[in-house]
C-alpha cells in the first residue's frame, strides 16, 4: 500500500510574522499580483505595502466575495495582464482559494496570509469552488499546495472570535474525517491511503481543540495572543489542513455541502456547518456515549451548532432535510469513505437524530438552571 502525505512549502506562524512578508516575497519574484478581502484591503495592506514594493511592481485586487469560475477567470486575467510572478492573498478561505487556483494558471509561486483563523484552507492544494449564490458546486484539486503559509497571529486575535471558533468547527472534523478514511480504507486528496503522520496530526488536531479551544476563545474575545491562542490557530490552519488532505475527509463536510442549499443555513460559516456534520456523523455509527457527550458538550461550551435552530433552520421540513441528504450522498462525496452504508435515508436520519440530542440537551441545561435557582431562592427565604 502506497501513503501519500502532502504539505506546504514553508508554514511562518506567531506574533508580528506579516513583517516578513516582504522578504519571502523577494526571494520569489518581482512582479507581485496581491488579491485581498475587502476588510484586509483597508485595514491591513496599507501596513506591509511599502516592504512589499521594495521588492518589486505590485498590483492590488479586490476579491469579490464568492470563489466562483468568474471570478477566477476575472483575477487569471488581471495575473495575465500584469505579468505576475508572485501571488499572494490575504483574507479568508475562500479568497485563498481563489488565489491558489489563480496561480496554479498562471505557473507562479502562491502567498497566503489568512487573516483570520475560520478554515483549513489556507494549507492545502484543494479549491472549493461555489456558484455566485454560495451554493457549493464542486472541489477542484490543485497540482500542488501553496508555496508559503504565512499566518500572524495578532492578526488573528484582532478578528471576531467567532471566525476563531468556526475554524475550530472545521477542525474538529478532522479526526473524525481520517478515522472513517482509516477503518474502512477510504482515500485521501491524493487518492491514495493516508498516512501514519496524517492520522496522528488528525488526532493531535482534535485534542488541541478540546483542550485549548475555549481558553483560546478567551483570548481572542480579549484581543490578545496567548500560548493557547497559537496552539488553536496552529490546529485550525495548519494540523487541520494537513489532517484532511492526507488523511482523508468523510461525512461532515459532504453534510455541510448538502447544508449549503438551504438559504437558512447561508448565513453561517463554513466550520459551523461542519461542526454540525460532526455531530450528525456520531448518529452513522455506534459511537460510543462518552464520545458523544465529549463532542456535544466542546460544541456547547465553544459557542458551535448543535441543533437545527442554530443553524438558522428551525422549523425546516422533512422536505428540505432530505434534499440535504440527498446532496450529500451525490456521487463523488466524501461522505462514501465511511465505513458504514451510506444513503440519503440514513444520512436524514441523522441530521434529525442530531437535532433532536441537541435539543434534548439544551431543556435538560434549561431545566438543570431552573432547579439551581430554585434551590437559592429556597435557601435564601428559609434564611
Amino acid at each position: 500500500m502506497i501513503t501519500t502525505t502532502l504539505f506546504p512549502g514553508r508554514y511562518v506562524q506567531g506574533r508580528g510574522a506579516l513583517a516578513r512578508l516582504g522578504k519571502e516575497l523577494a526571494r520569489l519574484g518581482s512582479r507581485h499580483l496581491v488579491i485581498c478581502s475587502p476588510h484586509p484591503l483597508e485595514h491591513l495592506l496599507p501596513q506591509v505595502l511599502p516592504d512589499v514594493q521594495q521588492g518589486g511592481a505590485v498590483r492590488v485586487e479586490r476579491f469579490g466575495g464568492e470563489c466562483t469560475d468568474q471570478e477566477i477567470d476575472r483575477l487569471s486575467e488581471a495575473a495575465r495582464d500584469f505579468q505576475a510572478n508572485t501571488v499572494t492573498a490575504f483574507g479568508g478561505g475562500k479568497t485563498l482559494d481563489a488565489a491558489k487556483a489563480v496561480a496554479v494558471r498562471a505557473g507562479v509561486p502562491v502567498i497566503v496570509v489568512p487573516t483570520i483563523a475560520s478554515t483549513d484552507a489556507p494549507c492545502s492544494s484543494v479549491c472549493v469552488i461555489y456558484s455566485p449564490d454560495g451554493v457549493f458546486e464542486r472541489v477542484d484539486l490543485l497540482p500542488r499546495n501553496p508555496d508559503i503559509v504565512l499566518v500572524d497571529t495578532e492578526v488573528i486575535a484582532a478578528a471576531p472570535a467567532r471566525f476563531l471558533v468556526a475554524g475550530m468547527g472545521d477542525a474538529l472534523a478532522t479526526w473524525f474525517e481520517a478515522e472513517s478514511c482509516r477503518i474502512g480504507r477510504g482515500r485521501n486528496i491524493s487518492g491514495e491511503a493516508g498516512s501514519m503522520t496524517a492520522h496522528a496530526l488528525a488526532r493531535l488536531c482534535y485534542e488541541t481543540i478540546r483542550d485549548w479551544g475555549l481558553s483560546a476563545r478567551t483570548a481572542c474575545e480579549a484581543g490578545v495572543v496567548t500560548p493557547a491562542l497559537e496552539r488553536v490557530v496552529e490546529a485550525n490552519t495548519l494540523l487541520s489542513g494537513l489532517g484532511f488532505e492526507s488523511g482523508g475527509l468523510g461525512a461532515a463536510h459532504s453534510i455541510h455541502n448538502g447544508l449549503t442549499i438551504l438559504p437558512g443555513a447561508r448565513g453561517l460559516y463554513h466550520g459551523e456547518k461542519v461542526a454540525f456534520g460532526v455531530l450528525a456523523s456520531l448518529f452513522l455509527a455506534d459511537t460510543f456515549a462518552t464520545l458523544v457527550d465529549e463532542v456535544y458538550d466542546l460544541c456547547a461550551v465553544l459557542g458551535l451548532p448543535t441543533s437545527f435552530a442554530d443553524l438558522g433552520l428551525d422549523g425546516v421540513s422533512g422536505r428540505d432535510l432530505r434534499r440535504v441528504a440527498e446532496k450529500a450522498c451525490a456521487p463523488g462525496e466524501s461522505i462514501h469513505n465511511e465505513p458504514g452504508d451510506i444513503s440519503p435515508d440514513v444520512v436524514h436520519a441523522a441530521l434529525v437524530a442530531a437535532d433532536a440530542e441537541g435539543r434534548r440537551r439544551k431543556v435538560a441545561t434549561a431545566q438543570g438552571e431552573a432547579a439551581l435557582r430554585a434551590r437559592r431562592r429556597d435557601s435564601r427565604e428559609r434564611a
